[in-house]
């Protein structure tokens, strides 16, 4: 059923969609979106957004706690409303998402996540789906149901966040553009920092410790390795505003996806945070602490319960200040990279998730479980005017630039000329 510029989920990609028929004088229903998570940092940055890019749409925030939800969607607007749903309970859920057109699914942490149960109920109930997975087991076990997407109709990305999600794009593009001159991918490398937990609270932080339980998977010239966690620092910089600093070795699901997607033999992803002392004790978490703790996800949120008034208490000083740098190394020398920088974490991965929201609702992607670097998820025609939404109050943001036009250093080119 097409509806002002909406696709219902159940609707093949075909029936993009069209103005409203001349003949029948019925208005078009408003879309019914279902930001699950909806009361944390990152669900409730995801509805804010969604409320600014499309003020027409029907947000419906969801979570466990009544009162803060019911107080969030007032200030959302009359065409939002609170939903009380587990995620956890699959019937609860597709009670949820009767009448839904979109479900964004932000209720982490991911990992050690063993069932997909809001998938399988979006699949079930024929309701177009995105979410913010951050972890690589997490994302492929989300992709082992791209044939029940498929032949439900039903269009579903994962991990369709900032990182990975935007990056994801980022890296596709930089690809699609050396190609596209008879360059060949040899290298990609995804670099990241965020000041604090920029912002996003304890979910954020779970996250992080929680990755520091799992081996790094990287690529070297076609082949997998196995690395250890926040190991291998780079000096990176990230231009004006971040400058330049030190990034760390982490198991992110756009390496694997990048690697088997768009068929880069190197591919890696390094993490760094501020103040500085945060890096010092994540290495020393990640070489000290018991492996068995830290995949243990009860424990975690003990200690992240233990610690948050501390780092909540440095954040206020630090900030919460993102950018993401991409770089691409060709076999015929080229080399560029993709840049974004923003003052407000918990601000731009709202405009970054509802980014994807709304290509998915606009008929973009076709039915099936897509990472946001399969063209079949975000095509080619549609990731400039993601890119455009995601960057939205970004300080810095580029593409397809080469590194110099970044560096925060000068450097000599020749005869006393810098750049």
């Amino acid at each position: 059923m097409a509806t002002m510029g909406i696709v219902r989920a159940c609707a093949p990609p075909a029936a993009a969609v069209a103005a409203p028929s001349a003949q029948t004088n019925k208005s078009p229903r408003t879309a019914r979106v279902l930001v699950l998570g909806g009361t944390g940092r990152v669900g409730g940055s995801t509805a804010t957004a969604l409320s600014k890019l499309r003020p027409d749409l029907n947000i419906l925030v969801g979570g466990r706690n009544r009162e803060k939800g019911e107080s969030f969607a007032a200030k959302l607007g009359e065409r939002s409303e609170f939903v009380q749903v587990d995620t956890r309970n699959a019937s609860m859920l597709e009670k949820a998402l009767q009448g839904v057109d979109l479900v964004i699914h932000t209720a982490g942490p991911f990992q050690r996540v063993e069932e997909c149960t809001v998938l399988q109920a979006a699949i079930s109930t024929k309701t177009a789906y995105i979410d913010v997975c951050d972890d690589t087991d997490c994302s492929w076990r989300a992709k082992d149901f791209h044939e029940q997407a498929k032949a439900a109709g039903v269009p579903a990305i994962t991990t369709a966040g900032i990182y990975p999600g935007v990056s994801n794009v980022m890296a596709a593009e930089l690809v699609h553009a050396a190609r596209s001159e008879n360059g060949e991918p040899e290298r990609l490398r995804f670099f990241y920092y965020t000041a604090g937990t920029g912002g996003a609270g304890p979910t954020i932080l779970a996250t992080s410790f929680l990755l520091l339980g799992e081996d790094v998977i990287a690529y070297n010239k076609g082949e997998e390795i196995k690395l250890k966690p926040y190991s291998g620092a780079l000096n990176i910089d990230f231009g004006k505003g971040v400058r330049k600093k030190d990034v760390y070795l982490l198991n992110l699901p756009e390496v694997k996806s990048a690697f088997k997607i768009l068929g880069v033999p190197t591919v890696s992803a390094r993490f760094g945070t501020a103040p500085f002392f945060w890096n010092w004790g994540m290495q020393a978490f990640a070489n000290f602490l018991p492996v068995e703790f830290l995949r243990d996800k009860n424990k975690v949120q003990k200690l992240v319960k233990s610690v948050d008034p501390l780092v909540r208490a440095v954040d206020g000083i630090a900030g919460e200040r993102v950018s993401m740098r991409v770089d691409l190394e060709c076999s015929n020398g080229r080399s560029t990279i993709g840049l974004f920088t923003h003052k407000k974490l918990s601000v731009s991965v709202g405009f970054a998730t509802a980014a994807f929201a709304l290509a998915v609702l606009e008929g973009n992607t076709q039915p099936g479980v897509w990472f946001p670097e399969e063209p079949e998820g975000i095509p080619l025609e549609a990731r400039k005017l993601l890119l455009e939404r995601a960057s939205q109050g970004t300080s810095n943001f580029m593409m397809n630039k080469p590194s110099w036009m970044v560096e925060t250093d000068p450097k000599e080119v020749i005869l006393g000329i810098y750049v």
